[in-house]
Protein backbone atom coordinates (compact mmCIF):
# COMPACT_ATOMS: atom_id res chain seq x y z
CA UNK A 1 0.00 0.00 0.00
CA UNK A 2 2.45 2.27 1.08
CA UNK A 3 5.05 1.78 -1.82
CA UNK A 4 2.01 2.43 -3.98
CA UNK A 5 1.37 5.79 -3.01
CA UNK A 6 4.98 7.18 -2.90
CA UNK A 7 5.18 8.25 -5.75
CA UNK A 8 1.47 10.06 -5.41
CA UNK A 9 0.63 13.41 -6.21
CA UNK A 10 -1.69 13.26 -3.80
CA UNK A 11 0.89 12.36 -1.31
CA UNK A 12 2.99 15.22 -2.27
CA UNK A 13 0.16 17.67 -1.88
CA UNK A 14 -0.38 16.27 1.75
CA UNK A 15 3.04 16.70 2.75
CA UNK A 16 3.79 20.03 1.52
CA UNK A 17 0.46 21.08 3.16
CA UNK A 18 1.61 19.61 6.56
CA UNK A 19 4.58 21.91 6.22
CA UNK A 20 2.88 24.77 5.21
CA UNK A 21 0.83 24.54 8.94
CA UNK A 22 3.87 24.49 10.83
CA UNK A 23 5.44 27.35 8.46
CA UNK A 24 8.96 28.32 9.46
CA UNK A 25 8.70 26.70 12.88
CA UNK A 26 8.65 23.48 11.42
CA UNK A 27 11.57 21.09 9.62
CA UNK A 28 10.90 19.95 6.03
CA UNK A 29 9.26 16.99 5.83
CA UNK A 30 9.20 16.07 2.12
CA UNK A 31 11.64 13.19 1.52
CA UNK A 32 12.41 10.82 -1.35
CA UNK A 33 10.42 7.66 -0.04
CA UNK A 34 8.17 9.47 2.47
CA UNK A 35 4.47 9.03 2.86
CA UNK A 36 1.86 10.53 4.93
CA UNK A 37 -0.07 7.61 6.54
CA UNK A 38 -2.68 9.55 8.18
CA UNK A 39 -3.34 12.18 10.57
CA UNK A 40 -5.46 13.41 13.38
CA UNK A 41 -6.05 14.46 16.92
CA UNK A 42 -4.63 12.76 20.32
CA UNK A 43 -4.66 13.69 23.37
CA UNK A 44 -1.21 13.49 24.97
CA UNK A 45 -0.36 13.33 28.54
CA UNK A 46 1.52 16.01 29.38
CA UNK A 47 3.43 17.05 32.41
CA UNK A 48 0.54 19.93 33.89
CA UNK A 49 -2.23 18.14 32.14
CA UNK A 50 -4.01 16.18 29.07
CA UNK A 51 -3.87 18.45 26.11
CA UNK A 52 -4.85 17.61 22.29
CA UNK A 53 -1.80 17.31 19.86
CA UNK A 54 -1.96 17.03 16.19
CA UNK A 55 -0.03 14.13 15.23
CA UNK A 56 0.94 13.23 11.72
CA UNK A 57 1.77 9.17 10.71
CA UNK A 58 4.25 9.05 8.39
CA UNK A 59 6.15 5.46 7.10
CA UNK A 60 9.36 6.48 8.73
CA UNK A 61 8.39 9.02 10.94
CA UNK A 62 6.02 10.55 13.49
CA UNK A 63 5.15 13.99 13.97
CA UNK A 64 3.05 16.10 15.99
CA UNK A 65 2.77 19.91 17.24
CA UNK A 66 0.18 22.26 19.23
CA UNK A 67 -2.49 23.07 17.86
CA UNK A 68 -2.83 27.03 17.10
CA UNK A 69 -5.58 26.63 14.48
CA UNK A 70 -7.35 23.58 13.74
CA UNK A 71 -6.22 22.09 10.05
CA UNK A 72 -4.34 25.85 9.75
CA UNK A 73 -1.72 26.12 12.09
CA UNK A 74 0.59 24.37 14.13
CA UNK A 75 3.94 25.26 16.10
CA UNK A 76 6.54 23.16 18.25
CA UNK A 77 7.09 20.34 16.13
CA UNK A 78 8.28 17.37 17.06
CA UNK A 79 9.61 14.42 15.16
CA UNK A 80 10.26 11.29 16.28
CA UNK A 81 11.84 8.38 13.87
CA UNK A 82 9.72 5.20 14.13
CA UNK A 83 12.70 2.61 14.23
CA UNK A 84 13.11 3.73 17.84
CA UNK A 85 9.07 3.36 18.41
CA UNK A 86 7.87 0.87 21.24
CA UNK A 87 3.47 0.78 21.42
CA UNK A 88 2.18 -0.29 24.99
CA UNK A 89 -1.33 -0.54 25.30
CA UNK A 90 -2.99 1.02 28.68
CA UNK A 91 -5.81 -0.37 30.53
CA UNK A 92 -8.80 2.10 30.60
CA UNK A 93 -8.86 3.49 33.96
CA UNK A 94 -11.67 6.24 35.29
CA UNK A 95 -11.36 9.04 32.87
CA UNK A 96 -8.46 8.11 30.67
CA UNK A 97 -9.41 5.69 28.01
CA UNK A 98 -8.48 4.34 24.82
CA UNK A 99 -4.70 4.94 25.37
CA UNK A 100 -1.10 3.57 24.72
CA UNK A 101 2.25 4.76 25.08
CA UNK A 102 4.69 5.52 22.69
CA UNK A 103 8.48 4.90 24.17
CA UNK A 104 11.17 6.05 23.05
CA UNK A 105 15.04 6.46 23.75
CA UNK A 106 14.62 10.07 24.37
CA UNK A 107 11.48 10.13 25.72
CA UNK A 108 8.60 8.01 26.27
CA UNK A 109 4.10 9.46 26.78
CA UNK A 110 0.91 8.42 26.98
CA UNK A 111 -1.62 9.57 24.39
CA UNK A 112 -5.39 8.89 24.32
CA UNK A 113 -7.69 8.98 21.21
CA UNK A 114 -11.50 9.46 21.30
CA UNK A 115 -12.59 6.00 20.95
CA UNK A 116 -11.79 2.56 21.03
CA UNK A 117 -11.89 2.35 16.93
CA UNK A 118 -9.40 5.10 16.54
CA UNK A 119 -7.20 3.14 19.26
CA UNK A 120 -7.23 0.52 17.34
CA UNK A 121 -6.28 2.39 13.89
CA UNK A 122 -3.50 4.29 15.05
CA UNK A 123 -2.03 1.10 16.64
CA UNK A 124 -1.78 -0.88 13.80
CA UNK A 125 -1.10 1.51 11.51
CA UNK A 126 1.98 2.77 13.40
CA UNK A 127 3.15 -1.16 14.47
CA UNK A 128 3.06 -1.86 10.25
CA UNK A 129 5.08 1.30 9.57
CA UNK A 130 7.60 0.23 12.53
CA UNK A 131 7.55 -3.49 11.62
CA UNK A 132 8.23 -2.52 7.52
CA UNK A 133 10.86 -0.10 8.71
CA UNK A 134 12.83 -2.83 10.36
CA UNK A 135 12.26 -5.58 8.03
CA UNK A 136 13.87 -3.58 5.19
CA UNK A 137 16.52 -2.04 7.19
CA UNK A 138 17.39 -5.25 8.84
CA UNK A 139 17.81 -3.32 12.52
CA UNK A 140 16.82 -4.66 16.18
CA UNK A 141 14.04 -2.73 17.88
CA UNK A 142 15.37 -0.52 20.72
CA UNK A 143 15.99 -2.85 23.95
CA UNK A 144 15.65 0.43 26.19
CA UNK A 145 13.57 3.56 26.41
CA UNK A 146 12.95 6.72 28.79
CA UNK A 147 10.66 6.32 31.63
CA UNK A 148 7.58 8.03 31.38
CA UNK A 149 7.04 10.84 33.61
CA UNK A 150 4.03 11.08 36.56
CA UNK A 151 2.10 13.70 35.97
CA UNK A 152 2.22 16.78 38.61
CA UNK A 153 -1.13 16.33 39.63
CA UNK A 154 -0.85 12.50 40.91
CA UNK A 155 1.89 13.83 43.43
CA UNK A 156 1.11 16.18 46.06
CA UNK A 157 3.96 14.82 48.08
CA UNK A 158 7.77 13.68 47.18
CA UNK A 159 7.81 10.22 46.08
CA UNK A 160 11.03 9.40 47.29
CA UNK A 161 11.15 10.49 50.76
CA UNK A 162 7.16 10.25 51.32
CA UNK A 163 7.34 13.30 53.76
CA UNK A 164 8.45 16.87 51.33
CA UNK A 165 4.59 18.61 50.34
CA UNK A 166 4.79 20.23 47.32
CA UNK A 167 4.85 24.37 47.37
CA UNK A 168 5.95 27.38 45.14
CA UNK A 169 8.94 26.68 46.93
CA UNK A 170 9.08 23.01 47.38
CA UNK A 171 9.17 22.68 43.27
CA UNK A 172 8.09 19.51 41.82
CA UNK A 173 10.86 17.59 39.57
CA UNK A 174 11.23 14.13 37.59
CA UNK A 175 13.61 11.47 37.96
CA UNK A 176 15.04 11.34 34.24
CA UNK A 177 15.16 7.44 34.90
CA UNK A 178 12.13 6.46 36.50
CA UNK A 179 10.09 9.44 35.71
CA UNK A 180 8.64 9.87 39.51
CA UNK A 181 7.90 13.15 41.19
CA UNK A 182 10.45 13.78 43.54
CA UNK A 183 11.64 17.21 45.44
CA UNK A 184 14.93 18.85 45.14
CA UNK A 185 17.03 17.03 48.08
CA UNK A 186 15.57 13.49 47.15
CA UNK A 187 16.66 13.97 42.86
CA UNK A 188 20.13 16.30 44.45
CA UNK A 189 22.50 13.99 41.65
CA UNK A 190 23.07 13.55 37.82
CA UNK A 191 23.76 11.10 36.20
CA UNK A 192 24.36 10.38 32.27
CA UNK A 193 22.10 8.74 31.13
CA UNK A 194 22.91 7.47 27.36
CA UNK A 195 19.95 7.43 25.19
CA UNK A 196 18.48 10.64 26.50
CA UNK A 197 21.15 13.02 26.47
CA UNK A 198 25.37 13.24 26.89
CA UNK A 199 25.02 16.14 29.48
CA UNK A 200 24.34 14.83 33.32
CA UNK A 201 20.57 14.57 33.84
CA UNK A 202 18.67 14.81 37.36
CA UNK A 203 17.98 11.44 38.86
CA UNK A 204 16.27 10.16 42.32
CA UNK A 205 18.51 9.06 44.97
CA UNK A 206 17.52 5.85 44.80
CA UNK A 207 17.50 5.40 40.61
CA UNK A 208 21.72 7.14 41.06
CA UNK A 209 22.18 4.43 43.82
CA UNK A 210 21.45 1.54 41.20
CA UNK A 211 23.07 2.99 38.49
CA UNK A 212 26.41 3.39 40.04
CA UNK A 213 25.98 -0.07 41.78
CA UNK A 214 25.66 -1.01 37.87
CA UNK A 215 28.12 0.78 36.63
CA UNK A 216 30.45 -0.81 39.28
CA UNK A 217 29.76 -3.96 38.71
CA UNK A 218 30.52 -3.57 34.43
CA UNK A 219 33.24 -1.98 35.37
CA UNK A 220 32.71 0.82 33.25
CA UNK A 221 34.62 4.38 32.91
CA UNK A 222 34.55 6.36 36.18
CA UNK A 223 33.13 9.17 33.81
CA UNK A 224 29.53 8.44 33.57
CA UNK A 225 28.42 10.10 37.24
CA UNK A 226 28.27 13.92 37.90
CA UNK A 227 26.62 14.41 41.49
CA UNK A 228 25.83 17.72 41.55
CA UNK A 229 23.77 19.64 44.14
CA UNK A 230 20.57 20.57 42.50
CA UNK A 231 18.07 21.50 45.27
CA UNK A 232 14.44 22.67 44.79
CA UNK A 233 16.06 26.55 44.80
CA UNK A 234 18.63 26.29 42.65
CA UNK A 235 15.91 26.70 39.65
CA UNK A 236 17.66 24.88 36.62
CA UNK A 237 16.76 21.84 35.30
CA UNK A 238 13.33 21.60 36.96
CA UNK A 239 10.29 19.56 35.67
CA UNK A 240 8.63 22.91 33.71
CA UNK A 241 12.11 23.68 31.70
CA UNK A 242 12.06 20.20 29.91
CA UNK A 243 8.66 19.33 28.61
CA UNK A 244 8.53 22.08 25.36
CA UNK A 245 5.15 21.37 24.10
CA UNK A 246 3.45 21.49 27.49
CA UNK A 247 2.58 25.13 27.44
CA UNK A 248 0.58 27.79 25.04
CA UNK A 249 -2.58 25.42 24.49
CA UNK A 250 -5.51 27.37 22.68
CA UNK A 251 -7.09 23.79 22.04
CA UNK A 252 -8.66 22.15 25.03
CA UNK A 253 -8.37 18.40 25.03
CA UNK A 254 -12.21 18.11 25.23
CA UNK A 255 -12.70 19.85 22.21
CA UNK A 256 -14.53 18.22 19.41
CA UNK A 257 -12.26 16.51 16.60
CA UNK A 258 -13.05 15.12 13.08
CA UNK A 259 -12.17 11.75 13.05
CA UNK A 260 -8.21 10.88 11.98
CA UNK A 261 -7.88 10.49 8.32
CA UNK A 262 -5.69 7.00 7.30
CA UNK A 263 -4.34 7.41 3.50
CA UNK A 264 -4.95 4.50 1.42
CA UNK A 265 -5.22 2.21 -2.32
CA UNK A 266 -8.89 2.71 -2.31
CA UNK A 267 -8.44 6.54 -2.01
CA UNK A 268 -5.89 6.90 -4.21
CA UNK A 269 -7.79 5.05 -6.76
CA UNK A 270 -10.79 6.61 -6.57
CA UNK A 271 -8.69 9.70 -7.05
CA UNK A 272 -7.30 8.45 -10.04
CA UNK A 273 -10.52 7.30 -11.09
CA UNK A 274 -12.13 11.10 -11.20
CA UNK A 275 -9.69 12.38 -12.65
CA UNK A 276 -9.88 10.22 -15.35
CA UNK A 277 -13.48 10.79 -15.93
CA UNK A 278 -12.60 14.26 -16.00
CA UNK A 279 -10.13 13.93 -18.51
CA UNK A 280 -12.75 11.79 -20.92
CA UNK A 281 -15.65 14.65 -20.76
Amino acid sequence: MVDRLVNSEANARRIAMVESCFGSSGQPLAEQGRVLVGEGVLTKMCRKKPKARQFFLFNDILVYGNIVINKKKYNKQHVIPLEEVKLESLKDEGQYRNGWLIRTASKSFAVYAATATEKEEWMAHIEKCIEDLLRKSGKQPPSEHAAVWVPDNEAAICMHCKKTQFTVLNRRHHCRKCGSVVCGPCSSKRYVLRGQSDKPLRVCLQCYDELTRHRARAAAPPAAPAPQNTGAGSGGDSSADDDSDDDDDRVQPDQKHDEPKFYNDDEKTEETNNHSSKETK
